[in-house]
């Protein structure tokens, strides 16, 4: 078995407290397992060559909006 090495990544309070409620009664046991799967999620889809269009660009912007990262 491979040891895999961590680094720590700074995100808004506001944030994880959204995430760690949301993920209240699922599957993820902390907010970096999360944050990791989306990371993952995101970074296979556009190795993938999976693009989004402009109408779901704009949900995804967005949410991050409400999220805090956007003005």
């Amino acid at each position: 078995m491979v040891e895999q090495k961590y680094t720590t990544v700074s995100i808004p309070k506001p944030l994880y407290d959204k995430i760690k409620k949301a993920i209240e009664g699922t599957g993820f046991t902390s907010v970096s397992d999360y944050v990791v799967f989306v990371l993952r999620e995101v970074l296979s889809a556009e190795s993938m060559g999976n693009s989004i269009g402009k109408n779901e660009e704009e949900i995804v912007k967005e949410k991050l909006r409400s999220l805090g990262y956007f003005e």
